[in-house]
């Protein structure tokens, strides 16, 4: 689980990044699901748009890829979602630390 200071500063590293996931009419397809699967394997931090022509929400097709892949959902903003899953042989992404009380 991350925390807010967290989120922020995974949200300021999606800015700059291209959105590689989309969703359409077709809904959430295994195909979807094993695509952002192996992105964010390479890239632990992955932007998705939900398309015009699809019946789900962005922040439905968000908290389902969030359940079906062990993620966390970093933002949705509109059409589209930031989704974060830390490489667990090799993290590239150094998140601030959490400060104990």
């Amino acid at each position: 689980m991350i925390n807010g200071k967290q989120r922020a500063y995974l949200r300021g590293l999606a800015n700059p990044i291209d959105t590689i996931i989309y969703i359409g009419k077709g809904g959430i397809t295994e195909q979807v699901v094993k695509q952002t699967d192996d992105a964010l394997t390479a890239r632990e931090l992955v932007k998705g748009k939900v398309l015009e022509n699809s019946t789900l929400s962005s922040r439905d097709v968000a908290v389902a890829l969030s359940e079906t892949l062990n993620t966390e959902v970093v933002q949705v903003i509109g059409s589209k979602f930031v989704l974060y899953r830390p490489n667990p042989d090799e993290p590239q992404i150094k998140l601030p630390r959490i400060k104990k009380k």
